[in-house]
Formats: structure tokens, C-alpha cells, sequence
């Protein structure tokens, strides 16, 4: 301890998106910020309900991230030794397929909200016995949806010749955002390491939510062989050292979806208590302790947190909304309504009267509690007098009814109503969406 600087350990974090790549170092004893940097990530949408991303330009913008970071810190006059090991946290159900020879990608990267599997789901669902998206909800705690990665591993299979190919040569590594990341950091074809944390595993309908392995059934009613997927650990032990960036030797040691993430990171250790995340889409997590819980209400059951190889699996109930800030950035870059998202709590207090224009957005239809893959966004109530500030309001307001529908839905599966709700991310600078979201659930 002693050789280090004036802020002792430092912790490194890379946060990695669906809309940015950053990295953050904290003061490992306080948790303060010392210097991040941040890149927009591009999305590619060739089709309708169509979303992906350059897995390289993931990459290379996390990469570049690290070591503008680590100029940073040189600037400030911190050593940059002085950071013992680095996390990694990550947008979930991202599926990325790439070359272990080469480490190329066999395609881009599929986009969590991403729905051109809608026929694979069909396809599925009409496969198991009970013709019903459930069916494996016992197994791994969520529907057949185009959500997971799972049906978007088995459409890449079956749609991309060069996909399948690579997996009848045995030249096939499967991914979410974290594996492909972890295994570039780690050496990429010269040794990287193929694994993934059990929060991410969890989002993949292919891992058993009890064992915490790769189960056997769900692979074979995927069709998905088992050898292209990583090696499942927990979220904190030491994985593997960086061989690439400014961080060469430095530990990679903690891995967790960024909604579990954000469980941890508003310390939800206990059991009843939630979060919402107000990012791309909106995800409130509720842990509910060492009992794996089955919604009957349209959760998801999902793993919160594994603390150590040998620590309790801690789980979570889930509700996931898919559009919540995406559709103000739709009010910004396809209506052209707003000059700036920030402005929308300005303008979203001008609608007057309110209350009389409705918006559903379901631009990926409807995720928790209806999962409603065929529902399109809609809005109502227009009429002559409508302006553009109504539409912003709604369109505010529907992320805010989202979230009242989750909470119904979770105080109907637990039975102990929520008595307040930990919020985080983007929309949270927001004090119109804060005041309308605790105005509509009756809590702080």
C-alpha cells in the first residue's frame, strides 16, 4: 500500500454500452471518479427492426478508451500502476460470433434489440411440446423471445452461410459483449480466454438458472452445439491479465451485465430491494436473495449476482422495457422535434392542457410483462390543438407507465409492495420524468 500514490488502489471499469463505450477509474477505498472517456458506438440498421453493431468497432473504441483514460491520468500526475485490476460491465443479450484463428467476426454484432428472429421464436415455440414461448422458463428462467441471444445465435446459424460454416469447422466462438471483449483483452488468437459471468450467461436461455451451467436440453432445443459457447464463472474473481491497451498486466477481475451492474452498484444486497435503470430501454431489477422466483405475471428470472466462485448465488426478478431513452432520441434524429434531449423536460411542462395524448413505444414491440413481439408503437389522442410538446410529454410519461406496469407485476409475484424505488442512468437528470415516475407509483 504504501508504494502507492495519493489516492492508494485504483480500480479500472469498462462500461460498455448500446449507445457508448467509456472507461472510468475509481479510487478503490472511496469510489470517486478520478477521469473517464467515452465514445459513441454507431448503429447499423440495414432493415425494419433490424440493429447491429461493428464488433471491432466495439473494440477498438473500449481500447482507445483505456488509453485515453490512462492519459488522462498521466496529466493529473497519477501513476497509472497504481490500478490494480479492472471490471468489465456490458450491454446484455448482445451476440457476437468471430474466428478464434483470425479473432475476424463471422458478422456484425446483433443488437439485444434486435427482432429479426421473430420467425425463429415462431419456429421454436411450434417445436415444444407445449407450443407455448414458457416452455423452457423452468430451465432458465425466461420465454422464447427474440430478446436473448440464444435465438439470435440460432438465426445466425441459420441464415449466414459463412456462420455455418465456420461451426461445421469447428471455427466458431460465441459471445455476449463481455466474452468478445474479455477474450481480445486476454490475447484474442495468441491465448485469449473464452468466458463469460453468470449474469450474462443468464440472458442466453441456454444457461440452467439452478446449476449455473450450460444445459444440455436448452442446447439441444436450440440446436446449438455446446463448444462455441465460453466458460461460465462468477462475477468476481480473477479471470485473466490484459495483454493489449496501456493497462498491459493489469488484472481483469469483476464481469456483470450492466443492469446486474447497477443492482450492485445501488447496493441492493438485500433481499425486496429494486432499481430501475433508465437507459437505451429501462430494467428494474428486483433481488430476491438465494430463492430462485418464477413470475407468474411476465418477469424474467435472472441471476443478480455471484460475489466469488465460492460466494451464494444471489437472483434477481426482472422487468425489461425495451424503448425508454431511445424514444426521445427518435424525437431528436427521425421527427426532429427537439434540438436536444436535454431540452425535453422543458418542453414536456409547456403541454397544455395534459393528459389527452398517449404514446406506446413499441418500436421492438412490447417486452415485460405482455411480450408482445408483434405490437407496433402507437400514438392516440391527437387532435388539432396537439403540439409537438404533447407528443414529448407522452412520450415521457409512456416510460413512466412502463415501469407502473413492472412494479404491478412485481408486487403481484412477491407479495411486498415496493416501499422505493433506487433509479439510475440517463433519463434520471430528468426531474419531470423522476416527479411523474413517483407520482404514478405512489413511492419515493
Amino acid at each position: 500500500m504504501s508504494s502507492r500514490g495519493r489516492f492508494g488502489p485504483l480500480v479500472g471499469a469498462i462500461d460498455e454500452g448500446t449507445s457508448s463505450a467509456r472507461f472510468l477509474v475509481f479510487v478503490a477505498d472511496t469510489g470517486e471518479v478520478l477521469t473517464f472517456h467515452q465514445i459513441d458506438i454507431n448503429q447499423i440498421c440495414p432493415y425494419e427492426g433490424w440493429v447491429e453493431q461493428d464488433p471491432l468497432e466495439i473494440l477498438h473504441s473500449t481500447i482507445e478508451c483505456i488509453n485515453v483514460t490512462v492519459d488522462n491520468l498521466k496529466k493529473l500526475d497519477i501513476n497509472p500502476n497504481d490500478i490494480v485490476a479492472t471490471g468489465i460491465t456490458n450491454q446484455r443479450e448482445t451476440t457476437i460470433v468471430w474466428d478464434p484463428v483470425t479473432g475476424e467476426p463471422l458478422y456484425n454484432a446483433i443488437v439485444w434489440l434486435d427482432i429479426r428472429t421473430k420467425e425463429t421464436v415462431n419456429k421454436l415455440i411450434e417445436q415444444s411440446r407445449e407450443k407455448n414461448a414458457e416452455c423452457i422458463k423452468h430451465l432458465c428462467g425466461l420465454p422464447i423471445s427474440t430478446y436473448f441471444s440464444g435465438t439470435k445465435l440460432r438465426w445466425l446459424i441459420d441464415n449466414v452461410p459463412r456462420v455455418a460454416e465456420a461451426v461445421n469447422r469447428k471455427r466458431c466462438l460465441f459471445g455476449t459483449v463481455d466474452s468478445w471483449l474479455i477474450w481480445n483483452l486476454t490475447g484474442g488468437p495468441n491465448g485469449g480466454l473464452h468466458i463469460t459471468d453468470v449474469t450474462n450467461a443468464s440472458r442466453t436461455m441456454l444457461m440452467n438458472i439452478k446449476t449455473l451451467q450450460w444445459d444440455d436440453s436448452l442446447c439441444k432445443f436450440f440446436s446449438i452445439p455446446m463448444w462455441v459457447l465460453p466458460k461460465i464463472k462468477s462475477c468476481s474473481e480473477i479471470y485473466g491479465y490484459i495483454a493489449q491497451s496501456a493497462l498491459i498486466g493489469v488484472p481483469i477481475s469483476g464481469c456483470l451485465g450492466d443492469q446486474q451492474s447497477a443492482l450492485v452498484g445501488q447496493m441492493c444486497f438485500n433481499q425486496g430491494q429494486a432499481k430501475n435503470t433508465y437507459g437505451t430501454g429501462c430494467f428494474l431489477l428486483y433481488n430476491t436473495g438465494k430463492s430462485v422466483v418464477f413470475s407468474q405475471h411476465g418477469l424474467l428470472t435472472t441471476v443478480g449476482y455471484k460475489m466469488g466462485s465460492n460466494a451464494p448465488t444471489i437472483y434477481a426478478l426482472e422487468g425489461s422495457i425495451a424503448i425508454a431513452g431511445a424514444a426521445v432520441r427518435w424525437l431528436r434524429d427521425n421527427l426532429h422535434i427537439l434540438d436536444n434531449v436535454a431540452d425535453s423536460r422543458r418542453l414536456a411542462q409547456r403541454a397544455h392542457p395534459t393528459g389527452e395524448v398517449i404514446f406506446v413505444p413499441a418500436f421492438s414491440g412490447l417486452y415485460a410483462p405482455y411480450w408482445r413481439k408483434d405490437a407496433r408503437s402507437v400514438i392516440c389522442g391527437l387532435t388539432e390543438e396537439t403540439s409537438k410538446e404533447h407528443i414529448i410529454r407522452a412520450v415521457l410519461e409512456a416510460v413512466c407507465y412502463q415501469t407502473r406496469d413492472i412494479l404491478e407485476a412485481m408486487n403481484q409475484d412477491c407479495g411486498i409492495p415496493l416501499t422505493k424505488l433506487l433509479v439510475d442512468g440517463g433519463m434520471t437528470a430528468n426531474d419531470f420524468v423522476m416527479q411523474q415516475q413517483a407520482d404514478l407509483c405512489g413511492i419515493p
